[in-house]
Protein backbone atom coordinates (compact mmCIF):
# COMPACT_ATOMS: atom_id res chain seq x y z
CA UNK A 1 0.00 0.00 0.00
CA UNK A 2 2.82 2.39 0.86
CA UNK A 3 4.37 1.79 -2.56
CA UNK A 4 1.08 2.66 -4.26
CA UNK A 5 0.74 5.85 -2.25
CA UNK A 6 4.31 6.81 -3.12
CA UNK A 7 3.62 6.26 -6.82
CA UNK A 8 0.55 8.47 -6.50
CA UNK A 9 2.61 11.22 -4.85
CA UNK A 10 5.26 11.01 -7.59
CA UNK A 11 2.57 11.28 -10.26
CA UNK A 12 1.11 14.38 -8.60
CA UNK A 13 4.60 15.94 -8.34
CA UNK A 14 5.17 15.33 -12.04
CA UNK A 15 1.72 16.68 -12.99
CA UNK A 16 2.15 19.86 -10.94
CA UNK A 17 5.68 20.47 -12.21
CA UNK A 18 4.81 19.85 -15.86
CA UNK A 19 1.68 22.00 -15.66
CA UNK A 20 3.77 24.98 -14.53
CA UNK A 21 5.98 24.62 -17.60
CA UNK A 22 3.11 24.10 -20.04
CA UNK A 23 1.12 26.97 -18.49
CA UNK A 24 3.79 29.43 -19.64
CA UNK A 25 3.58 28.21 -23.23
CA UNK A 26 -0.22 28.16 -23.32
CA UNK A 27 -0.37 24.40 -23.94
CA UNK A 28 -3.41 22.86 -22.17
CA UNK A 29 -2.26 20.88 -19.15
CA UNK A 30 -4.81 18.23 -20.13
CA UNK A 31 -2.34 17.10 -22.77
CA UNK A 32 0.48 16.39 -20.30
CA UNK A 33 -1.80 14.62 -17.81
CA UNK A 34 -3.12 12.26 -20.48
CA UNK A 35 0.34 11.59 -21.91
CA UNK A 36 1.63 10.76 -18.41
CA UNK A 37 -1.25 8.33 -18.00
CA UNK A 38 -0.29 6.66 -21.28
CA UNK A 39 3.35 6.38 -20.13
CA UNK A 40 2.27 4.73 -16.86
CA UNK A 41 -0.37 2.52 -18.55
CA UNK A 42 -0.33 -1.07 -19.75
CA UNK A 43 1.32 -0.19 -23.07
CA UNK A 44 3.61 2.43 -21.52
CA UNK A 45 7.04 2.36 -19.93
CA UNK A 46 5.75 1.69 -16.39
CA UNK A 47 3.13 -0.87 -17.41
CA UNK A 48 0.44 -0.39 -14.74
CA UNK A 49 -2.41 -2.73 -15.82
CA UNK A 50 -5.73 -0.89 -15.93
CA UNK A 51 -8.66 -1.62 -18.25
CA UNK A 52 -11.65 -1.41 -15.89
CA UNK A 53 -14.12 0.89 -17.67
CA UNK A 54 -16.68 0.53 -14.89
CA UNK A 55 -14.31 1.89 -12.24
CA UNK A 56 -13.23 4.63 -14.65
CA UNK A 57 -16.89 5.57 -15.17
CA UNK A 58 -17.53 5.96 -11.44
CA UNK A 59 -14.41 8.02 -10.85
CA UNK A 60 -15.10 10.15 -13.95
CA UNK A 61 -18.68 10.86 -12.86
CA UNK A 62 -17.54 12.27 -9.51
CA UNK A 63 -14.70 14.25 -11.09
CA UNK A 64 -17.02 15.83 -13.66
CA UNK A 65 -19.41 16.93 -10.92
CA UNK A 66 -16.71 19.10 -9.32
CA UNK A 67 -15.33 20.29 -12.66
CA UNK A 68 -18.75 21.39 -13.92
CA UNK A 69 -19.78 22.90 -10.59
CA UNK A 70 -16.66 25.04 -10.43
CA UNK A 71 -17.04 25.90 -14.12
CA UNK A 72 -20.35 27.52 -13.22
CA UNK A 73 -19.16 28.87 -9.86
CA UNK A 74 -16.23 30.66 -11.48
CA UNK A 75 -18.29 32.32 -14.23
CA UNK A 76 -18.78 36.04 -13.67
CA UNK A 77 -22.31 36.57 -14.94
CA UNK A 78 -21.99 40.38 -15.02
CA UNK A 79 -19.16 40.11 -17.52
CA UNK A 80 -20.84 37.32 -19.48
CA UNK A 81 -24.36 38.79 -19.71
CA UNK A 82 -23.78 40.78 -22.96
CA UNK A 83 -22.88 37.58 -24.84
CA UNK A 84 -25.19 35.23 -22.95
CA UNK A 85 -27.60 34.59 -25.84
CA UNK A 86 -25.04 33.63 -28.51
CA UNK A 87 -23.13 31.63 -25.88
CA UNK A 88 -26.18 29.60 -24.89
CA UNK A 89 -27.17 29.04 -28.52
CA UNK A 90 -23.66 27.80 -29.26
CA UNK A 91 -23.67 25.47 -26.25
CA UNK A 92 -27.09 24.00 -27.11
CA UNK A 93 -27.99 24.31 -30.78
CA UNK A 94 -24.32 24.46 -31.80
CA UNK A 95 -23.55 21.22 -29.98
CA UNK A 96 -26.57 19.48 -31.54
CA UNK A 97 -25.70 20.64 -35.07
CA UNK A 98 -22.05 19.61 -34.67
CA UNK A 99 -23.05 16.18 -33.35
CA UNK A 100 -25.64 15.55 -36.08
CA UNK A 101 -23.32 16.61 -38.91
CA UNK A 102 -20.55 14.40 -37.50
CA UNK A 103 -23.00 11.50 -37.25
CA UNK A 104 -24.01 11.95 -40.90
CA UNK A 105 -20.33 12.02 -41.91
CA UNK A 106 -19.60 8.84 -39.95
CA UNK A 107 -22.52 7.07 -41.65
CA UNK A 108 -22.01 8.10 -45.28
CA UNK A 109 -18.21 8.41 -45.43
CA UNK A 110 -16.95 5.98 -42.77
CA UNK A 111 -19.82 3.52 -43.32
CA UNK A 112 -20.85 3.32 -39.69
CA UNK A 113 -24.40 2.36 -38.81
CA UNK A 114 -26.70 5.33 -38.31
CA UNK A 115 -27.00 5.13 -34.53
CA UNK A 116 -23.32 4.33 -34.07
CA UNK A 117 -22.39 7.38 -36.14
CA UNK A 118 -24.76 9.53 -34.10
CA UNK A 119 -23.23 8.08 -30.92
CA UNK A 120 -19.75 9.21 -31.99
CA UNK A 121 -21.11 12.65 -32.89
CA UNK A 122 -22.98 12.97 -29.58
CA UNK A 123 -20.04 11.82 -27.47
CA UNK A 124 -17.63 14.26 -29.07
CA UNK A 125 -20.06 17.12 -29.67
CA UNK A 126 -19.07 19.30 -26.70
CA UNK A 127 -16.00 21.49 -26.30
CA UNK A 128 -13.54 21.23 -23.41
CA UNK A 129 -13.84 23.89 -20.71
CA UNK A 130 -10.62 23.00 -18.89
CA UNK A 131 -8.49 23.49 -21.99
CA UNK A 132 -10.22 26.71 -23.04
CA UNK A 133 -9.92 28.22 -19.54
CA UNK A 134 -6.26 27.18 -19.30
CA UNK A 135 -5.35 28.86 -22.58
CA UNK A 136 -7.24 32.08 -21.82
CA UNK A 137 -5.63 32.38 -18.39
CA UNK A 138 -2.07 31.30 -19.19
CA UNK A 139 -1.77 33.66 -22.14
CA UNK A 140 -4.01 36.34 -20.53
CA UNK A 141 -5.89 36.23 -23.80
CA UNK A 142 -8.40 39.05 -23.52
CA UNK A 143 -10.37 38.73 -26.74
CA UNK A 144 -12.25 41.61 -28.33
CA UNK A 145 -16.03 41.73 -28.47
CA UNK A 146 -16.57 39.62 -25.36
CA UNK A 147 -15.31 36.47 -27.09
CA UNK A 148 -13.52 35.30 -23.94
CA UNK A 149 -16.81 35.24 -22.02
CA UNK A 150 -18.60 33.63 -24.98
CA UNK A 151 -16.09 30.78 -25.15
CA UNK A 152 -16.12 30.44 -21.38
CA UNK A 153 -19.90 30.02 -21.15
CA UNK A 154 -20.13 27.80 -24.22
CA UNK A 155 -17.39 25.39 -23.16
CA UNK A 156 -18.63 25.34 -19.57
CA UNK A 157 -22.26 24.61 -20.40
CA UNK A 158 -22.31 22.35 -23.46
CA UNK A 159 -21.19 19.13 -21.74
CA UNK A 160 -24.72 18.51 -20.35
CA UNK A 161 -26.11 18.74 -23.90
CA UNK A 162 -23.58 16.24 -25.21
CA UNK A 163 -24.28 13.95 -22.26
CA UNK A 164 -28.03 14.16 -22.88
CA UNK A 165 -27.63 13.23 -26.55
CA UNK A 166 -25.31 10.36 -25.64
CA UNK A 167 -27.82 8.92 -23.16
CA UNK A 168 -30.67 9.11 -25.69
CA UNK A 169 -28.67 7.49 -28.51
CA UNK A 170 -27.47 4.71 -26.21
CA UNK A 171 -31.08 4.04 -25.19
CA UNK A 172 -32.08 3.81 -28.85
CA UNK A 173 -29.21 1.40 -29.54
CA UNK A 174 -30.22 -0.96 -26.74
CA UNK A 175 -31.81 -4.11 -28.07
CA UNK A 176 -35.57 -3.95 -27.72
CA UNK A 177 -35.42 -0.51 -26.12
CA UNK A 178 -38.86 1.04 -25.97
CA UNK A 179 -38.35 4.68 -25.19
CA UNK A 180 -39.91 7.96 -26.14
CA UNK A 181 -37.15 10.24 -27.36
CA UNK A 182 -39.24 13.36 -26.79
CA UNK A 183 -40.24 12.14 -23.33
CA UNK A 184 -36.67 11.41 -22.31
CA UNK A 185 -35.50 14.69 -23.79
CA UNK A 186 -38.16 16.56 -21.82
CA UNK A 187 -37.24 14.75 -18.60
CA UNK A 188 -33.52 15.44 -19.06
CA UNK A 189 -34.08 19.17 -19.60
CA UNK A 190 -37.03 19.77 -17.28
CA UNK A 191 -35.66 17.89 -14.26
CA UNK A 192 -32.14 19.17 -14.92
CA UNK A 193 -33.20 22.83 -15.13
CA UNK A 194 -35.92 22.61 -12.50
CA UNK A 195 -33.80 20.66 -10.06
CA UNK A 196 -30.84 22.97 -10.60
CA UNK A 197 -32.72 26.21 -9.97
CA UNK A 198 -34.68 24.80 -7.03
CA UNK A 199 -31.58 23.44 -5.33
CA UNK A 200 -29.70 26.67 -6.07
CA UNK A 201 -32.47 28.75 -4.46
CA UNK A 202 -32.51 26.57 -1.35
CA UNK A 203 -28.71 26.47 -1.19
CA UNK A 204 -28.37 30.26 -1.37
CA UNK A 205 -30.86 30.75 1.47
CA UNK A 206 -29.10 28.09 3.54
CA UNK A 207 -25.59 29.42 2.89
CA UNK A 208 -26.57 33.00 3.70
CA UNK A 209 -27.71 32.11 7.18
CA UNK A 210 -25.76 28.98 8.08
CA UNK A 211 -23.15 29.66 10.75
CA UNK A 212 -20.73 27.06 12.11
CA UNK A 213 -18.23 27.23 14.93
CA UNK A 214 -15.85 25.24 12.69
CA UNK A 215 -15.29 27.23 9.48
CA UNK A 216 -14.36 24.16 7.43
CA UNK A 217 -17.89 22.79 7.78
CA UNK A 218 -19.16 25.59 5.56
CA UNK A 219 -17.01 24.29 2.72
CA UNK A 220 -18.18 20.72 3.32
CA UNK A 221 -21.77 21.96 3.14
CA UNK A 222 -21.16 23.38 -0.35
CA UNK A 223 -19.54 20.09 -1.42
CA UNK A 224 -22.73 18.31 -0.28
CA UNK A 225 -24.82 20.80 -2.27
CA UNK A 226 -22.79 20.11 -5.43
CA UNK A 227 -23.10 16.32 -5.04
CA UNK A 228 -26.85 16.54 -4.34
CA UNK A 229 -27.31 18.84 -7.35
CA UNK A 230 -26.03 16.03 -9.56
CA UNK A 231 -27.53 13.01 -7.83
CA UNK A 232 -31.13 14.10 -7.21
CA UNK A 233 -32.03 14.96 -10.85
CA UNK A 234 -30.24 11.81 -12.07
CA UNK A 235 -32.43 9.64 -9.81
CA UNK A 236 -35.61 10.94 -11.48
CA UNK A 237 -34.33 10.90 -15.06
CA UNK A 238 -32.98 14.45 -15.23
CA UNK A 239 -29.64 15.78 -16.44
CA UNK A 240 -27.46 15.91 -13.35
CA UNK A 241 -24.61 17.73 -15.08
CA UNK A 242 -26.95 20.48 -16.26
CA UNK A 243 -28.28 20.81 -12.72
CA UNK A 244 -24.88 21.01 -11.07
CA UNK A 245 -23.68 23.62 -13.59
CA UNK A 246 -26.73 25.81 -12.89
CA UNK A 247 -26.23 25.51 -9.13
CA UNK A 248 -22.60 26.52 -9.61
CA UNK A 249 -23.53 29.64 -11.60
CA UNK A 250 -26.20 30.75 -9.13
CA UNK A 251 -24.00 30.24 -6.05
CA UNK A 252 -20.98 31.83 -7.71
CA UNK A 253 -22.94 34.97 -8.54
CA UNK A 254 -24.84 35.24 -5.24
CA UNK A 255 -23.77 36.93 -2.03
CA UNK A 256 -22.98 34.05 0.28
CA UNK A 257 -20.70 33.71 3.27
CA UNK A 258 -17.01 32.79 2.88
CA UNK A 259 -17.07 33.01 -0.92
CA UNK A 260 -13.36 33.76 -1.16
CA UNK A 261 -12.57 30.65 0.88
CA UNK A 262 -14.90 28.60 -1.32
CA UNK A 263 -13.18 29.85 -4.48
CA UNK A 264 -9.76 28.81 -3.16
CA UNK A 265 -11.03 25.42 -2.02
CA UNK A 266 -12.88 24.50 -5.21
CA UNK A 267 -10.06 25.77 -7.38
CA UNK A 268 -7.74 23.31 -5.65
CA UNK A 269 -10.17 20.38 -5.56
CA UNK A 270 -11.11 20.90 -9.21
CA UNK A 271 -7.48 20.81 -10.28
CA UNK A 272 -7.03 17.60 -8.30
CA UNK A 273 -10.11 16.11 -10.02
CA UNK A 274 -8.74 17.14 -13.42
CA UNK A 275 -5.37 15.55 -12.73
CA UNK A 276 -7.00 12.31 -11.54
CA UNK A 277 -9.45 12.28 -14.44
CA UNK A 278 -7.01 13.07 -17.23
CA UNK A 279 -4.31 10.75 -15.89
CA UNK A 280 -6.82 7.91 -15.54
CA UNK A 281 -8.06 8.44 -19.10
CA UNK A 282 -4.51 8.16 -20.35
CA UNK A 283 -3.99 5.08 -18.19
CA UNK A 284 -7.11 3.51 -19.69
CA UNK A 285 -5.93 3.94 -23.27
CA UNK A 286 -3.87 1.41 -25.22
CA UNK A 287 -1.47 3.05 -27.72
CA UNK A 288 -1.00 -0.33 -29.40
CA UNK A 289 -4.63 -0.12 -30.58
CA UNK A 290 -4.24 3.38 -32.06
CA UNK A 291 -2.96 2.34 -35.54
CA UNK A 292 -6.24 0.57 -36.27
CA UNK A 293 -8.31 3.71 -35.68
CA UNK A 294 -5.98 6.50 -36.84
CA UNK A 295 -7.51 6.94 -40.31
CA UNK A 296 -11.20 7.15 -39.26
CA UNK A 297 -10.32 9.22 -36.18
CA UNK A 298 -8.23 11.62 -38.26
CA UNK A 299 -11.05 11.94 -40.80
CA UNK A 300 -13.53 12.75 -38.01
CA UNK A 301 -11.17 15.30 -36.47
CA UNK A 302 -10.65 17.07 -39.80
CA UNK A 303 -14.38 17.05 -40.60
CA UNK A 304 -15.32 18.48 -37.20
CA UNK A 305 -12.63 21.16 -37.32
CA UNK A 306 -13.16 22.37 -40.88
CA UNK A 307 -16.80 21.51 -41.62
CA UNK A 308 -19.11 20.65 -38.68
CA UNK A 309 -17.89 23.24 -36.17
CA UNK A 310 -17.65 26.09 -38.75
CA UNK A 311 -21.15 25.33 -40.10
CA UNK A 312 -22.60 25.45 -36.57
CA UNK A 313 -20.62 28.57 -35.63
CA UNK A 314 -21.35 30.63 -38.74
CA UNK A 315 -24.97 29.48 -38.85
CA UNK A 316 -25.60 30.70 -35.29
CA UNK A 317 -23.32 33.73 -34.94
CA UNK A 318 -24.43 35.19 -38.29
CA UNK A 319 -27.56 36.36 -36.47
CA UNK A 320 -25.43 38.53 -34.20
CA UNK A 321 -23.13 41.47 -34.83
CA UNK A 322 -19.90 39.56 -35.12
CA UNK A 323 -17.19 39.95 -37.70
CA UNK A 324 -15.93 37.19 -39.98
CA UNK A 325 -12.67 37.05 -37.99
CA UNK A 326 -14.55 36.58 -34.71
CA UNK A 327 -16.50 33.66 -36.17
CA UNK A 328 -13.28 32.10 -37.43
CA UNK A 329 -11.76 32.25 -33.95
CA UNK A 330 -14.85 30.85 -32.21
CA UNK A 331 -14.91 28.05 -34.77
CA UNK A 332 -11.26 27.19 -34.15
CA UNK A 333 -11.73 27.30 -30.36
CA UNK A 334 -13.95 24.20 -30.42
CA UNK A 335 -11.47 22.02 -28.52
CA UNK A 336 -12.52 18.46 -27.68
CA UNK A 337 -11.30 17.04 -24.39
CA UNK A 338 -11.87 15.06 -21.23
CA UNK A 339 -15.69 15.18 -21.12
CA UNK A 340 -15.89 13.60 -24.58
CA UNK A 341 -13.58 10.77 -23.50
CA UNK A 342 -15.64 10.27 -20.32
CA UNK A 343 -18.86 10.02 -22.35
CA UNK A 344 -17.09 7.44 -24.53
CA UNK A 345 -16.49 5.45 -21.34
CA UNK A 346 -20.22 5.67 -20.59
CA UNK A 347 -20.83 4.18 -24.04
CA UNK A 348 -18.39 1.34 -23.32
CA UNK A 349 -20.19 0.43 -20.06
CA UNK A 350 -23.77 0.82 -21.36
CA UNK A 351 -24.18 -2.77 -22.56
CA UNK A 352 -24.25 -1.58 -26.18
CA UNK A 353 -21.46 -3.04 -28.29
CA UNK A 354 -20.62 -0.86 -31.32
CA UNK A 355 -18.70 -2.31 -34.24
CA UNK A 356 -15.99 0.35 -33.97
CA UNK A 357 -13.61 1.17 -31.13
CA UNK A 358 -15.51 4.29 -30.06
CA UNK A 359 -13.34 4.92 -27.00
CA UNK A 360 -10.01 5.07 -28.84
CA UNK A 361 -11.51 7.00 -31.76
CA UNK A 362 -12.79 9.69 -29.40
CA UNK A 363 -9.55 9.56 -27.40
CA UNK A 364 -7.46 10.19 -30.51
CA UNK A 365 -9.72 13.01 -31.75
CA UNK A 366 -9.58 14.75 -28.35
CA UNK A 367 -5.81 14.36 -28.09
CA UNK A 368 -5.30 15.74 -31.59
CA UNK A 369 -7.70 18.62 -30.98
CA UNK A 370 -6.03 19.73 -27.76
CA UNK A 371 -2.54 19.42 -29.26
CA UNK A 372 -3.14 21.26 -32.54
CA UNK A 373 -6.10 23.59 -31.95
CA UNK A 374 -5.15 24.37 -28.36
CA UNK A 375 -1.56 25.26 -29.19
CA UNK A 376 -2.46 27.36 -32.24
CA UNK A 377 -5.36 29.26 -30.62
CA UNK A 378 -3.26 32.13 -29.10
CA UNK A 379 -1.22 32.86 -32.27
CA UNK A 380 -4.39 32.67 -34.39
CA UNK A 381 -6.17 35.17 -32.14
CA UNK A 382 -3.21 37.56 -32.46
CA UNK A 383 -3.00 37.03 -36.22
CA UNK A 384 -6.68 37.92 -36.57
CA UNK A 385 -6.17 41.05 -34.47
CA UNK A 386 -8.69 39.97 -31.81
CA UNK A 387 -6.51 40.36 -28.71
CA UNK A 388 -6.93 43.45 -26.54
CA UNK A 389 -3.78 45.29 -25.48
CA UNK A 390 -4.70 44.95 -21.76
CA UNK A 391 -4.64 41.19 -21.38
CA UNK A 392 -5.09 41.12 -17.59
CA UNK A 393 -8.75 42.03 -17.89
CA UNK A 394 -9.60 38.59 -19.27
CA UNK A 395 -9.30 37.34 -15.69
CA UNK A 396 -12.25 39.53 -14.76
CA UNK A 397 -14.52 37.10 -16.59
CA UNK A 398 -13.82 34.62 -13.77
CA UNK A 399 -15.32 34.95 -10.28
CA UNK A 400 -12.02 34.01 -8.67
CA UNK A 401 -10.27 37.07 -10.09
CA UNK A 402 -8.74 39.39 -7.51
CA UNK A 403 -6.94 42.62 -8.35
CA UNK A 404 -3.60 42.60 -6.57
CA UNK A 405 -3.60 46.39 -6.35
CA UNK A 406 -6.74 46.55 -4.23
CA UNK A 407 -5.08 46.19 -0.81
CA UNK A 408 -5.52 49.56 0.91
CA UNK A 409 -8.12 50.12 3.61
CA UNK A 410 -10.71 52.89 3.39
CA UNK A 411 -13.02 54.22 6.12
CA UNK A 412 -16.61 55.10 5.27
CA UNK A 413 -19.08 56.73 7.68
CA UNK A 414 -22.66 55.52 7.23
CA UNK A 415 -25.23 58.30 6.84
CA UNK A 416 -29.00 58.15 7.38
CA UNK A 417 -29.57 58.50 3.64
CA UNK A 418 -27.37 55.54 2.70
CA UNK A 419 -29.18 52.50 1.31
CA UNK A 420 -27.25 50.12 3.56
CA UNK A 421 -28.64 51.55 6.83
CA UNK A 422 -30.43 48.97 9.02
CA UNK A 423 -29.54 46.15 6.64
CA UNK A 424 -27.28 43.20 7.27
CA UNK A 425 -23.98 43.07 5.41
CA UNK A 426 -25.33 40.13 3.43
CA UNK A 427 -28.47 42.01 2.34
CA UNK A 428 -26.85 45.43 1.82
CA UNK A 429 -26.19 46.36 -1.78
CA UNK A 430 -22.40 46.24 -1.49
CA UNK A 431 -20.21 45.65 -4.53
CA UNK A 432 -19.09 42.02 -4.76
CA UNK A 433 -15.42 42.99 -4.59
CA UNK A 434 -15.73 45.10 -1.43
CA UNK A 435 -14.95 43.46 1.90
CA UNK A 436 -16.09 44.98 5.21
CA UNK A 437 -13.07 44.32 7.40
CA UNK A 438 -14.26 46.02 10.61
CA UNK A 439 -17.05 48.21 11.95
CA UNK A 440 -16.37 51.05 14.43
CA UNK A 441 -19.52 51.79 16.45
CA UNK A 442 -18.76 54.44 19.05
CA UNK A 443 -16.04 53.00 21.26
CA UNK A 444 -16.85 49.46 20.13
CA UNK A 445 -14.96 47.57 17.41
CA UNK A 446 -17.07 44.89 15.72
CA UNK A 447 -15.72 42.02 13.63
CA UNK A 448 -18.43 41.83 10.94
CA UNK A 449 -20.34 38.74 9.87
CA UNK A 450 -22.90 38.33 7.12
CA UNK A 451 -25.76 38.84 9.57
CA UNK A 452 -24.23 41.96 11.20
CA UNK A 453 -26.64 44.92 10.81
CA UNK A 454 -25.19 48.26 9.64
CA UNK A 455 -26.34 51.26 11.72
CA UNK A 456 -26.32 55.00 11.06
CA UNK A 457 -23.06 56.52 12.26
CA UNK A 458 -21.09 53.28 11.87
CA UNK A 459 -17.60 53.66 10.43
CA UNK A 460 -16.99 50.82 7.97
CA UNK A 461 -13.41 49.79 7.30
CA UNK A 462 -13.47 48.62 3.67
CA UNK A 463 -11.03 46.70 1.54
CA UNK A 464 -11.39 46.00 -2.16
CA UNK A 465 -10.72 47.29 -5.62
CA UNK A 466 -14.14 48.94 -6.04
CA UNK A 467 -14.37 50.93 -2.81
CA UNK A 468 -14.47 54.08 -4.93
CA UNK A 469 -17.79 52.94 -6.41
CA UNK A 470 -19.14 52.30 -2.92
CA UNK A 471 -18.08 55.74 -1.71
CA UNK A 472 -19.48 57.56 -4.76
Amino acid sequence: MAAGILIGAVILFICVGSSKILYRFGVPTLLMFILLGMVFGSDGLVGIPFDNFEVAKQVSSVALVFIMFYGGFGTNWKMARPVALPSILMSTLGTVVTALLTGVFCHFVLRMEWLEGLLVGSVIGSTDAASVFSILRSKKLNLKGGLASLLEIESGSNDPISYMMTVIVLALMSTGADISVLGQLFAQIAFGLGGGFLLAYLAVRLLRHASFEISGLHTILVVAVALAAYALPELIGGNGYLSVYIVGIVLGNSKILHKRTLVNFFDGITWLMQIVLFFMLGLLSFPSQMPAIILPALAIALFMTFVARPVATFGILSWFKMSFKQKILVSWAGLRGAASIVFAIFAMTSGVYPHNDVFHIVFFVALLSVTVQGTLLPPLAKKLGLVEATGDSVLRTFNDYQDESGTKLVEFTVRASDSCVNKSIMDADLPEEVLVVMIKRGKEFIVPKGATVIREGDILVLNGMDTSKFLA
